[in-house]
């Protein structure tokens, strides 16, 4: 018995992408596999973790529980996403970089992903507000104290490059 297809039209990143897919296959190996971005991990495979999160119409979500089916005419943002450029990072990237918020580096694109989200909605969070919305990423190497240090940096940039 062979495994149905399905047509998927997906903007990834910003670019439109057009696939066809096995019902089954899940959004992160449709990512890292099909796609070739490499930078959305794949932790427990429970939607646990939190290593795989990515941005569906800028909503967080474990790609490992969504099925690249699911995705048909939505927009999809990864890690790669959040610059083009090397040697200019993002607000964030550059907040945890100076910060010390990482040290494997495994879990920080599913955070930053998170992150992303998060400081779209809470311009000005608190650290219980930044270790709430942390909660649903793991990091087994640092502790979060560096990682909600990094958060509340990228937030003060971030609202002071949007004042001007």
């Amino acid at each position: 018995m062979s495994e149905e297809l399905h047509q998927v039209a997906v903007q990834v990143n910003g670019k439109h992408c057009e696939r066809r897919v096995e019902s089954r296959l899940l959004l992160s190996d449709f990512l890292r596999h099909d796609l070739g971005l490499t930078g959305t991990h794949v932790g427990c495979e429970h939607g646990v973790c939190g290593a795989c999160t990515v941005l569906m119409d800028g909503l967080p979500v474990r790609s490992c529980l969504m099925l690249a089916a699911q995705t048909n005419g939505h927009a999809i943002e990864t890690v790669e996403s959040l610059t083009n450029d090397r040697d200019k990072l993002h607000p964030l990237q550059q907040a945890f970089h100076e910060a010390h918020g990482l040290q494997c580096g495994f879990c920080t694109p599913g955070i930053l992903m998170t992150m992303m989200a998060f400081l779209k909605e809470t311009a000005s969070p608190s650290e219980a507000e930044i270790r709430e919305a942390l909660s649903g990423n793991l990091c087994r190497c640092t502790g979060y104290q560096k990682i909600v240090e990094a958060v509340t940096l990228a937030a003060r940039r971030i609202g002071q490059a949007g004042a001007r």
